[in-house]
């Protein structure tokens, strides 16, 4: 889990954003964990909503996100998991500078 500036920084953002993964009646398949994939190295920060009759609780689909590699879990809200992974080369999020903490 991010530290507690990160992770409220992270909230901060993430609030703004539309989901980019939905999670529906099939529950969290490969196919899911590869968008998802794709969505996080393209955005770093990324909301996944559980639509429909999903299977699976938020908070397992939320623990089985989190064993992913890299992938954090920064909020599980209502039927929404605001999910985030740091970029390898381009992070967009950890080490910059808030001007608050100069």
């Amino acid at each position: 889990m991010p530290s507690t500036k990160l992770r409220r920084s992270l909230r901060g953002h993430g609030h703004g954003l539309t989901p980019l993964v939905q999670i529906g009646k099939e529950g969290l398949t490969p196919a899911v964990v590869t968008q998802l994939g794709q969505a996080l190295l393209d955005h770093e920060l990324v909301k996944v909503k559980l639509v429909g009759e999903n299977p699976e609780s938020r908070f397992s689909v939320a623990d089985a996100l989190a064993r992913e590699p890299g992938v954090q879990v920064v909020q599980v809200l209502g039927r929404t998991i605001l999910v985030y992974k740091c970029h390898p080369d381009r992070p967009q999020f950890e080490g910059r500078i808030d001007p608050r903490d100069l």
